[in-house]
C-alpha cells in the first residue's frame, strides 16, 4: 500500500509539488516534457501548467490500460477520496487480489506524474483530467457509470423526491436535500440495496442489466410499461430529460458488486507465439528478403535514373505515375509506394527544386550505391525505423477530404516510429525462430497506449449518437474494452508487421538475428521509451550491419553467357558487373538467379553510355565462365556497325549522315511523318521535333542514331547522369516536445526551485514603499556587507535601469566599489548590481512559518 498519510496534508498541487524531491521533480519533468515548453518561473506556475487541459490530454494519453482505469475510477469517486475508497472502486467487493496488488504502483505512476495528489486517505485527481473522465449528461464516463443521485436529481421537484423516498420504504423528510442524502445512503447500503432488489419484477432487473455497464442512459416511451415505472417510481431509473432516464452511479456500482470497471486489466496481455522455426531457416529468410530490398530500390532508380515523375502542384506523386513506377518494379501500387516512401525517408530521393520540378536520385544515392550490401540495408532499416512518414495511408483522405499521394506532405504520423520500435521489443520477447500471434501484439499495444475514449468503454450519452433505442428502453451497446479496428496505432502496428518482413528483419513473421541485433538498447520490453539518440541509432546501425554480413552472399566476378542471348547470374553481382550488365541487358527474370537479356536496344543503350563494341567484347570475355556465344558477338558489332551513322542535333533539331540513301529512305518512311522532316541538303534533314523527340521517333524506325553536340562530337549518356543539388533525408516529425536530457532537467530545476524561492520565500517585516523594501542606504550597504562575511541570503528590492521594480532573493559574494555581486537565486546567476538602485533590504526569516 502507497505511503500513509503525512501529518499536514498538502491544500494544492504547488504545496504537493513543494514536498518532493529532486529526484522526484526531475521524474515528473522527464515523464511530461511539455511542462518545460517554456521551463516555468517556479513550482506553483509549474502545477498551473500541469493541470492545463492540453497537458493532461497528452499525459493520459500515455497511460497504459490499468493506470487509466485508476485515472478513471477516482474520477467517479468523491472528492478527495481515500485509498481504501479507490480500492473498491478497482477491486470490487470480493477485493480481486491482483487487482490490489497493482493498484499501488498505477497510484504511484499518477502521483509521479502529477495527475493526483494529495496523501492517501485525501487523494485528488487534477481537476482538468476530473472533468476529462467523469461523467456528464453529454460526456459519460469511461467507465459506463452515469451521474451520482444527488447529481441526478438537481431541478427534480421537492414532491417528486419525496415520492421516491417513500416508494423505497424511507421516511419522509422536510426538504430535499436530507431526502436525497436519505436515497443515496439506501444506494450505498449493500443489505438494504439487495432487500429493494428482491422486491424487482423480474423484468425490471432485466432492465437494469441492459444499462449496468454502460451506457447508462435510456429512451423510454410516453407510456413506459410496467417494468420501467417500477424502476421509475422507486428512483432505480431518474430523468435525465423529457425522453431520457438514467440509471445514478450509486445503483449501478451495487450491481457491479462495487467495480467501476467490468474488466480490471492490472497485468499486461502475454504475446502469444503463433509458430517456431529453426533460427537458421528464419534468419536465410530474412536475408533473402533483404537483398530482394536492395535490389528492390536499385531497380526503382534504374527506373527514375534519368529524372523521375513530375512533382504535383500539391506536392507527391501522381496516381499514374505511381501505377507505371509499381509497373516497372512488378509490385503492386502499395509496395511501390512503400518503397519509394523508404527511399524518400533514407534521403536517397527527393525533389530537384527547378522550375519544372520531378524527382530524383540525390547525390547520397551513389555513395549508397557504392557501399557492402550489409551497410545499404542497415541504412535503410535505421531511415525506416526513425521515420514518421506512413506509406500505409497513401490513398486514404486527409482532414479536408483530400486524398494522401505518395511522397504528399501529409503522411507524417508522429506515433510511427514509437510504435515499430514498440512491436519490435515485443517480438523480441519471444524465443528465437517463434513468431508472434498478431492479435496478441496488437492487444498488448492497445493495453499500453489504449486509446482514449474508448480504452475502459467509453459510452455515448442521450445527446451523442449511439445507443440504438426502441419504444420503451434502449438496449445497451456494450463497447467496454473495446477499441475501434481502425483506431492509427492499430492501423501502423499492422503495417509494422508487414514491412518488417518486406525488410527482412523478420523471417517468416519470426524476428530474424539482426533484427535484434538492430533493436538493441533502442527498446525495452517495460514500456515505450524516448526517441534514439544519433549515436544510439549509429551504434544500431553497425550492429545490423555486422550481424547481417555472414548471412549476405559473397558478390560474383562472372556470369554465364548462353547461345539465346542471356546472361545467368548465379547470385549477387560485384558492382562494376552489376552496372553493366544493367545497362547492356535487360532483366528477363529474377530469383535463386538473375537472367539478363541482350537486345539491339540494350547494346545500343551500352554504346550511347560511351562503350565501344571492343569494350563490350572484352569484358564479357573476361567475366564470362562460358565462352561468349557467336549470335552475341554479331549483335553487338551489327549494333555498332550502325551506331552514330546517323547524327541528331538541335536546329530545332538535324539529322546528319553521310550516306544520303539512308536519308532518303527516312523521308520514305511513312512512319517518320510526324517528325517533319525536310532536307536541308544532300547529308542533313532538319526535324520540328526536338532532339529527344527525333531520337526516339528515328530509332523506333529501327535506326541507331547518336546524339551529337554543337561542336559535332558524339554525347555520351550515362544512367547516374541526373541528380538532384544535395538533400538531406526528411526530418521525422516529433510526437510533442522531446525528452529533454540530464544536464537540461538539471538546469530546468534549479531555476524552478531558486524561482519558487523567491516567490514563496518570507523576509523580517521591514518599511516597505509600494511592493518593495524601503530601507536608508547606510543600513542598506552594512546589511549587505555583513551578509557577504556570512553568506546569508537577502530579501533586496531593486529597480533596474529602465526603472523597472523587482524583488530579489540573492547571497552576496563581493560589495566594492558602489557594486554588490551575488548569486541571484531568482535568476540563478551569478549578477552584479549597483548600490544606489537597491530599494531596500531585509533579512530572510529562519522559520517561513
Amino acid at each position: 500500500m502507497p505511503e500513509r498519510t503525512r501529518s499536514t496534508p498538502p491544500r494544492t498541487l504547488a504545496e504537493a509539488l513543494r514536498t518532493r524531491d529532486d529526484a522526484s521533480l526531475t521524474g515528473l519533468l522527464r515523464a511530461r516534457p511539455d511542462l518545460l515548453t517554456p521551463v516555468p518561473s517556479d513550482l506553483s506556475q509549474l502545477a498551473t501548467r500541469a493541470g492545463t487541459r492540453a497537458s493532461v490530454v497528452r499525459a493520459l494519453e500515455h497511460l497504459d490500460r490499468f493506470t487509466l482505469q485508476t485515472a478513471e475510477a477516482l474520477a467517479v469517486a468523491p472528492d478527495p477520496a481515500p485509498y481504501e475508497t479507490l480500492l473498491a472502486l478497482m477491486a470490487g467487493d470480493e477485493c480481486d487480489p491482483e487487482v490490489a496488488d497493482a493498484l499501488p504502483g498505477a497510484v504511484e505512476r499518477l502521483r509521479e506524474q502529477a495527475l493526483i495528489w494529495g496523501t492517501d486517505d485525501r487523494l485528488r485527481l487534477v481537476r482538468t483530467a476530473r472533468e476529462l473522465l467523469a461523467p456528464s449528461p453529454t460526456h459519460p464516463s469511461p467507465t459506463g457509470l452515469g451521474p451520482t443521485v444527488a447529481e441526478a436529481t438537481v431541478g427534480m421537484s421537492p414532491g417528486r423526491v419525496q415520492e421516491i423516498v417513500t416508494a423505497v420504504g424511507l421516511a419522509g423528510t422536510h426538504d430535499s436535500v436530507s431526502a436525497v442524502a436519505a436515497l443515496t445512503s439506501l444506494f450505498t447500503d449493500r443489505t438494504r440495496m439487495s432487500a429493494l432488489l428482491d422486491e424487482a419484477p423480474s423484468e425490471s432487473l432485466n432492465v437494469l442489466s441492459r444499462l449496468v455497464w454502460g451506457p447508462p442512459y435510456g429512451e423510454v416511451a410516453a407510456a413506459p410499461t410496467r417494468p420501467v415505472q417500477w424502476l421509475r417510481d422507486h428512483g432505480l431509473l431518474l430523468p435525465a430529460s423529457a425522453r431520457t432516464v438514467v440509471l445514478p452511479r450509486e445503483a449501478a456500482l451495487h450491481l457491479r458488486a462495487g467495480r467501476a470497471h467490468q474488466h480490471a486489466e492490472p497485468r499486461p496481455p502475454a504475446v502469444l507465439p503463433a509458430r517456431e522455426y529453426g533460427p537458421q531457416a528464419v534468419d536465410a529468410a530474412a536475408a533473402g528478403q533483404a537483398f530482394t530490398a536492395l535490389s528492390t530500390i536499385e531497380d526503382l532508380f534504374k527506373d527514375w535514373d534519368e529524372g523521375g515523375p513530375t512533382v504535383l502542384r500539391s506536392g507527391g506523386l501522381s496516381v499514374r505515375d505511381l501505377k507505371r513506377t509499381a509497373a516497372a518494379l512488378d509490385v503492386s501500387e502499395p509496395l511501390a509506394a512503400f518503397w519509394v516512401e523508404l527511399a524518400y525517408a533514407a534521403g536517397l530521393l527527393a525533389a530537384d527544386g527547378e522550375a519544372d520540378e520531378r524527382f530524383a536520385a540525390t547525390p547520397a544515392y551513389d555513395l549508397w550505391l557504392d557501399s557492402p550490401a550489409q551497410e545499404r540495408w542497415a541504412d535503410l532499416v535505421t531511415a525506416w525505423l526513425t521515420a514518421t512518414r506512413t506509406p500505409g495511408l497513401i490513398g486514404g483522405l486527409d482532414p479536408k477530404g483530400r486524398a494522401l499521394s505518395t511522397l504528399g506532405p501529409e503522411l507524417d504520423r508522429a506515433a510511427a516510429p514509437e510504435v515499430r520500435r514498440r512491436i519490435l521489443a515485443l517480438m523480441a520477447t519471444l524465443p528465437e525462430g517463434t513468431a508472434p500471434d498478431p492479435d496478441s501484439l496488437l492487444t498488448r499495444l492497445r493495453w499500453e497506449r489504449p486509446v482514449r475514449g474508448t480504452a475502459s468503454g467509453r459510452s455515448p450519452g442521450p445527446g451523442s449518437p449511439g445507443p440504438a433505442t426502441t419504444a420503451d428502453i434502449p438496449t445497451a451497446r456494450h463497447t467496454h474494452g473495446a477499441t475501434p479496428v481502425g483506431d492509427l496505432r492499430s492501423r501502423i502496428a499492422q503495417w509494422t508487421l508487414n514491412e518488417t518482413e518486406l525488410l527482412g528483419i523478420t523471417g517468416r513473421g519470426a524476428l530474424s538475428t539482426h533484427g535484434r541485433a538492430l533493436l538493441g538498447d533502442l527498446t525495452a520490453d517495460s514500456g515505450p521509451r524516448p526517441a534514439p539518440t544519433p549515436a544510439e541509432l549509429a551504434a544500431a546501425r553497425a550492429r545490423a550491419a555486422d550481424a547481417i554480413t555472414p548471412l549476405i552472399p559473397e558478390p560474383l566476378d562472372h556470369v554465364l553467357l548462353q547461345a539465346d542471348l542471356t546472361a545467368v547470374a548465379p547470385g549477387p553481382l560485384e558492382r562494376p558487373l552489376a552496372a553493366l550488365l544493367g545497362v547492356a541487358a535487360d532483366v528477363e527474370s529474377k530469383g535463386g538467379a538473375t537472367v539478363y537479356r541482350f537486345t539491339a536496344g540494350s547494346v545500343r543503350r551500352a554504346l550511347d553510355a560511351g562503350q565501344t563494341a571492343a569494350d563490350l567484347h572484352a569484358f564479357l570475355a573476361a567475366h564470362s565462365r562460358t565462352p561468349v556465344p557467336q549470335p552475341l558477338t554479331y549483335l553487338i558489332d551489327d549494333v555498332a556497325r550502325k551506331h552514330g551513322h546517323l547524327r541528331v542535333g538541335a536546329a530545332s533539331s538535324y539529322v546528319r549522315c553521310d550516306d544520303d540513301a539512308v536519308l532518303s529512305e527516312i523521308m520514305a518512311d511513312t512512319r517518320s511523318q510526324p517528325l517533319r522532316l525536310r532536307r536541308l541538303a544532300p547529308t542533313v534533314l532538319a526535324s520540328m521535333a526536338g532532339p529527344a523527340g527525333l531520337l526516339e521517333g528515328l530509332r523506333s524506325m529501327g535506326f541507331a542514331p547518336a546524339a551529337e553536340s554543337a561542336e559535332g562530337d558524339v554525347l555520351i549518356t550515362r544512367a547516374d547522369a541526373y541528380r538532384t543539388p544535395p538533400r538531406a533525408a526528411p526530418a521525422p516529425v516529433p510526437e510533442g516536445p522531446p525528452v529533454p536530457d540530464d544536464v537540461l532537467l538539471g538546469a530546468a530545476l534549479r531555476a524552478i526551485k531558486a524561482g519558487d524561492t523567491a516567490a514563496t520565500v518570507v523576509h523580517a517585516p521591514v518599511q516597505e514603499h509600494g511592493d518593495l523594501p524601503r530601507t536608508p542606504s547606510g543600513e542598506t550597504l552594512a546589511t549587505v556587507q555583513a551578509a557577504a562575511m556570512t553568506g546569508a541570503a537577502l530579501w533586496i528590492g531593486y529597480v533596474n535601469a529602465d526603472g523597472a521594480a523587482s524583488k530579489r532573493v540573492i547571497a552576496p559574494v563581493r560589495v566594492e566599489g558602489g557594486f554588490v555581486t551575488a548569486y541571484d537565486h531568482t535568476a540563478d546567476d551569478v549578477r552584479t548590481y549597483p548600490l544606489h538602485r537597491i530599494t531596500g533590504v531585509a533579512e530572510l526569516t529562519d522559520d517561513p512559518s
